[in-house]
């Protein structure tokens, strides 16, 4: 682990070698798990506020469960997520040509319906941020279903923190994300 400004970060970010191939895993983060994707407040809202041009990039039994249940839900801790369909995918869901799955919501940020890609647990993902009383985690988070990502990031030479950048500085900005770079230059001198 190693210190930048008020974050711990693993050293697993800058080590490991990831990118999505999700031609080999059909997209299977939206549908796997034991929750939906984390949304911060202000994602939810967005959301809110957004559903009406989401919505044509979503199933019909993912529309009936929005319906039933609200665009977020809360899970045992009091944390806002994405609902499921089914108790397994996230009804944001965007199911694509050849069973590859995607995000309604980026795919109506990428056709220019919203101002919002999707939310940030999904676009910094295999990283998972934990906020703690002093200091916020920055950590890698092992999946099975992402084994394909790393072989495919390996053949690239393209590090997870590469892969998340566009995240990375959304969520922590651009010095934060230079000093990154900068402990990742050290790292592989050492």
């Amino acid at each position: 682990m190693f210190r930048i400004g008020e974050t711990l970060v693993s050293e697993e970010i800058i080590e490991t070698h990831f990118h999505c191939n999700v031609s080999a895993c059909k997209g299977a983060c939206c549908i796997e798990g034991n929750g939906g994707a984390p949304l911060e407040k202000s994602e939810a809202k967005i959301i809110e506020k957004n559903f009406k041009k989401i919505e044509p990039y979503i199933s019909e039994k993912a529309k009936k469960i929005v319906k039933e249940k609200g665009k977020y839900v809360y899970d045992k801790d009091g944390k806002m997520e994405t609902p499921l369909v089914d108790g397994k995918a996230c009804v944001y869901v965007h199911y694509n040509f050849g069973g590859v799955l995607g995000c309604g919501i980026e795919k109506a940020y990428n056709e220019g319906a919203i101002k919002f890609k999707k939310p940030l647990s999904c676009h910094l993902y295999p990283i998972r941020i934990k906020e703690y009383s002093s200091f916020t985690a920055v950590n890698y988070h092992r999946w099975g279903i992402c084994s394909s990502a790393c072989s495919f990031g390996k053949e690239l030479k393209k590090p997870l923190y590469e892969f998340v950048k566009e995240a990375l500085i959304k969520r922590f900005g651009s010095a934060w994300y230079l000093e990154l770079e900068k402990v990742s230059k050290e790292l592989k001198k050492a």
